[in-house]
């Protein structure tokens, strides 16, 4: 009895202690248990909010892209289309730097080996890349719309990057520091690498220079400085008084002179009658530097340069750039010899 009573002693020492261990076990598993569902729980929000950040940079660079506009397509009815293609243009004027150049060669490039074309050169503004021209202006949209219905001659369009970074300011101009001549890269590297690889027409009377914003200011700036070497020049919402930016013109009287088209032109006005250049240039109603764009007109019309200056409803924005496109492609193309 003893030995029993011992043994069911025993055996409910032995009950007890692994019911204890059990509860032991069961409150670490507990503990694991809670343990891992936050660590669920944290693996679940840190993928939810990576999907989530995902989700807002791919809005954001989308945005980038087509600024709330749909990617361009051709309409069903455009049944040759242009192709874009990007190359990069080694400079010494920028250091040596290899810079990104898209060209988009019109319909029928391909299917034409003899034919020579114009070059319309497109620059961008700040912050801005190269692309923006093709993605939001829907510049090879407008080209193979109007190609298709004869309006126009093709042209070859030509989109440096002017910059050695999206948010990066050079004005598009011969900076003070060194390695920063984008004027030259542009004018005079870029010019000379689309002749050499493209089927060109290599003379100053079939090339056109454009650009939006500061690349207006820029086309208008770089045009009268090289009159020989582009035929139209066009700006969309540009400026004509160079902006006192310190890391470009170090605030130097005569550099912000020689860079502000509206200074310069008493003595551009010469070689561009004589090159029979043609601006044509507009601004926004609504837009601050508009007061630029009207003194720069006056002084056109008083020095007999041709051109054509117009204001549209609007401020300073991609809606006028993108619905202005067709107006500026086909006055490009007017305005250029053609192969």
């Amino acid at each position: 009895m003893a030995t029993a009573g011992t043994g069911a002693q025993s055996n409910g020492r032995l009950h007890v202690g692994i019911a204890g261990c059990a509860g032991l076990a069961g409150r670490a598993v507990s503990r694991r248990g809670r343990a891992c569902g936050w660590i669920v729980a944290f693996a679940a929000c840190a993928a939810a909010l990576g999907t989530g950040l995902l989700g807002v940079y791919r809005y954001v660079d989308n945005f980038w892209l087509y600024r709330g506009y749909a990617p361009p397509r051709d309409p069903a009815w455009v049944k040759q289309r242009g192709t874009a293609q990007t190359i990069q243009v080694r400079s010494a004027a920028i250091g040596g730097r290899s810079q990104q150049v898209i060209v988009f060669l019109p319909p029928g490039y391909a299917q034409h080996p003899r034919r020579r074309y114009p070059v319309f050169y497109l620059l961008h503004g700040s912050p801005g890349l190269p692309n923006a021209l093709l993605l939001t202006v829907k510049a090879g949209v407008v080209e193979d719309e109007l190609v298709a219905k004869h309006e126009i001659g093709p042209m070859i369009l030509v989109m440096p990057f002017g910059s050695s970074s999206r948010f990066t300011d050079t004005e598009w101009a011969n900076g003070v520091r060194p390695k920063s001549g984008w004027e030259t890269f542009l004018a005079r590297d870029v010019v000379a690498a689309i002749d050499r690889r493209y089927r060109t027409i290599r003379a100053g009377r079939a090339r056109a220079l454009g650009g939006l914003s500061e690349g207006g200011y820029g086309s208008l700036n770089v045009g009268l400085h090289h009159p020989r070497e582009f035929r139209v020049i066009e700006s969309w919402s540009g400026y004509e008084q160079a902006d006192d930016v310190k890391s470009i013109f170090g605030g130097r009287r005569e550099r912000l002179a020689y860079n502000s088209p509206l200074e310069t032109l008493p003595s551009a006005a010469a070689a561009l009658r004589r090159e029979r250049a043609y601006l044509w240039f507009y601004t926004g109603d609504k837009d601050s530097l508009r007061k630029q764009n009207y003194a720069f007109a006056a002084e056109l019309t008083r020095l007999h340069v041709r051109h054509r200056f117009f204001v549209v409803s609007g401020g300073h924005n991609w809606a006028l750039w993108r619905s202005n496109a067709w107006q500026a492609i086909s006055v490009a193309s007017a305005h250029l010899a053609h192969g």
